[in-house]
């Protein structure tokens, strides 16, 4: 039996209760097994949740970049590594070998050094989804620099706060990116702003052909610094426990947490659950639809995949261009095995014609997956009937920024899936549900909060300059634990299902209502896209539920008033009379983060009367959207 590759239920259980019981030969036999290290470990583990401090394979030398790269030249040279497919559908896929990418990358390595950047220094990059992104990335791990993504999109104001934040020494962008029928001017956006930070070096990659200014004696085009530089790097070794990359998340005050990735630590994790939650082969053609500016994109895009030999896709436009069809058009096209994607594009694809999804050949599809936050039930049939065919099953995955990779999820033709349950926690990882009074709470059929109890190999070690908000933040909850933030309830089985954001559950008339449940319900009926709930001040109830809804185009000519009659009594019939909305609210669309989650911080605000206190919104995928809930709430 091979820990590194599970491939039926039986051998999960066994794996799974050999990773609990004795968990630091668990991971010190996944990492002997299957990775180049330059120096062997002295110590699997040392970690104390109080402090907080984890460690993991201390005193191990390596790199990452050998284990992603050089490690494969010999066995799969030629093989296919990187397979980029355009905006614009007309352009030529790029398919990039692990020969030519070990090439570029030591080329880029070989740039950064040319321009100051030693081990250690934070190299902000703020690309868009084109091949120089992973490049970047790989050439920073290659000599020991510690990259800090931002997605690009983000406002000048937002990319300030991340740079100056990290004290990053140089930024990498291009001139700007195609997003649709869009072309995006990006470097304007730096230059706005670089005028709030100190920075030495900016590099431009030339993707648009954007007329831009180039700030004489900082800003640098590449290519031509890359045509006489040597496609030979050497890898810096790095220590175990030295910082990989840094990658912010909102935070509940506001300032943006970033989150400090080590690693030896975070590259066996994201190899081991790529493998195994993907069930990816050989030959496989592995696609995430993910943004690599996302903790989804760093681990399953790029070094997860890598790691493990794999073809990976990465695509820089958007579902709908040039029409609703372009997913499964590269799906066809490609042959894609593995198919990654968030439940909010599903349901926007599911607002389409079927016909877009019924006239392309899927037939090549084996696992689908997705990510960013719980699946309900409608979108998930419409997934599995349309795309999957009822023959390819879904990775329901659940994990944040803070825990690097996925901790929870089926293993494909191994884990009976049941729709809207992650189902079960990966091997290594501990689970436990708590309850208000810091109790764990035992046996199933239970609902609590998600802590875990054990350190994992991919956690997040810190914040970035402040240790302390990381222990407030994560470890002050409960007693020797790390908590998630989330809720969920454990099924008859065992199963996990995510509730919610803990500070998304409700308390109405004494009662404690998870919006989750309630917004499934709503998205069953068939006029409704997708749906959002907050609480909101009642003189009588303490809080009541305000719900906005989204509707297909299907319920766009519906009488309103039936239409809300309709949700509650559905409502009604799935949870109970308690959880009736007292507003309902019909919506354009909901505002959303760039990874597709619905800020229900936002809504809230506005529920509360409180528009003029939103913040920023300019990082939100679709700040338009503020402005006419504010209007359909004043209405």
């Amino acid at each position: 039996m091979s820990n590194y590759h599970i491939k039926h239920l039986e051998e999960y259980w066994q794996v799974y209760r050999k990773s609990v019981s004795h968990p630091e030969h668990f991971w010190e036999e996944v990492a002997e097994e299957h990775f180049l290290w330059r120096k062997r470990w002295d110590k699997v583990l040392e970690w104390d949740f109080n402090t907080p401090i984890v460690k993991w394979f201390q005193g191990a030398q390596l790199n990452i970049t050998e284990n992603c790269l050089d490690r494969h030249l010999t066995t799969r040279g030629d093989k296919t590594a990187l397979l980029f497919e355009p905006n614009d559908p007309k352009e030529a896929a790029q398919h990039i070998t692990y020969k030519e990418l070990h090439k570029r990358v030591c080329q880029f390595a070989n740039l950064l050094k040319s321009q100051g950047i030693r081990k250690g220094d934070r190299v902000c990059i703020y690309l868009p989804m084109i091949p120089e992104l992973p490049i970047a990335m790989l050439a920073c791990a290659r000599i020991g620099a510690v990259h800090s993504m931002v997605f690009a999109g983000f406002s000048a104001t937002a990319l300030a706060t991340r740079i100056n934040d990290c004290d990053c020494k140089m930024v990498i962008c291009s001139d700007g990116s195609y997003r649709g029928a869009k072309t995006l001017d990006l470097k304007s956006i730096v230059d706005e702003a670089l005028e709030e930070c100190e920075i030495a070096s900016v590099l431009v990659v030339k993707r648009t052909g954007n007329d831009v200014q180039m700030k004489s004696g900082r800003d640098h085009w590449i290519a031509p610094l890359l045509e006489n530089i040597s496609g030979e790097c050497p890898v810096e070794i790095m220590e175990a426990e030295d910082p990989l990359f840094i990658l912010y998340t909102s935070g509940s005050t506001g300032k943006p947490k970033g989150m400090l990735h080590t690693t030896a630590g975070y590259m066996v994790y994201t190899a081991y659950t790529f493998k195994n939650v993907f069930q990816y082969r050989e030959n496989d053609i592995y696609w995430c639809t993910a943004d690599i500016g996302w903790i989804t994109g760093h681990s399953y895009i790029v070094y997860g995949p890598l790691c493990n030999g794999a073809t990976s896709v990465m695509f820089e436009g958007v579902p709908s261009y040039p029409n609703f069809g372009r997913f499964w058009d590269i799906v066809d096209k490609h042959k894609v095995n593995q198919f990654y994607t968030a439940p909010t594009v599903i349901r926007a694809l599911a607002k389409e014609n079927v016909s877009h999804v019924t006239s392309h050949d899927l037939s090549s599809l084996k696992v689908l997956g997705t990510v960013g936050e719980p699946i309900n039930e409608e979108a998930w049939h419409w997934y599995n009937e349309n795309v999957g065919k009822k023959k390819s099953p879904i990775a329901d995955t659940w994990f944040q920024t803070e825990t690097g990779g996925i901790m929870i999820s089926p293993i494909p033709y191994s884990t009976p899936t049941i729709p809207t349950f992650a189902t079960l926690p990966l091997p290594g990882v501990q689970l436990a549900l708590m309850d208000d009074n810091g109790k764990e709470i035992q046996g199933n059929q239970v609902e609590g909060k998600l802590c875990i109890k054990f350190p994992w190999p991919s956690m997040a070690r810190t914040i970035y300059g402040d240790h302390n908000r990381y222990r407030e933040t994560y470890f002050s909850a409960y007693d020797n634990m790390y908590f998630t933030g989330d809720g969920a309830l454990r099924d008859a089985v065992g199963y996990y299902r995510i509730t919610g954001r803990v500070d998304d559950v409700i308390i109405v008339s004494g009662h404690n209502l998870g919006t989750a449940p309630i917004e499934d319900a709503i998205n069953e009926h068939p006029a409704v896209a997708e749906s959002a709930i907050v609480g909101y001040p009642h003189d009588i109830k303490g809080n009541a539920l305000y719900g906005y809804v989204t509707l297909k185009e299907t319920g766009a000519d519906r009488n309103q008033d039936n239409l809300r009659k309709e949700i509650n009594d559905l409502i009604t019939s799935r949870i109970g009379p308690i959880a009736k909305l007292e507003v309902i609210q019909f919506t354009d669309g909901l505002p959303k983060t760039r990874s597709g989650k619905i800020m229900r911080r936002i809504l809230r605000k506005i529920a509360h009367k409180e528009s003029d206190q939103l913040g920023d919104i300019s990082t939100l995928l679709n700040p338009e959207v503020v402005e006419s809930v504010i209007k359909g709430s004043l209405a």
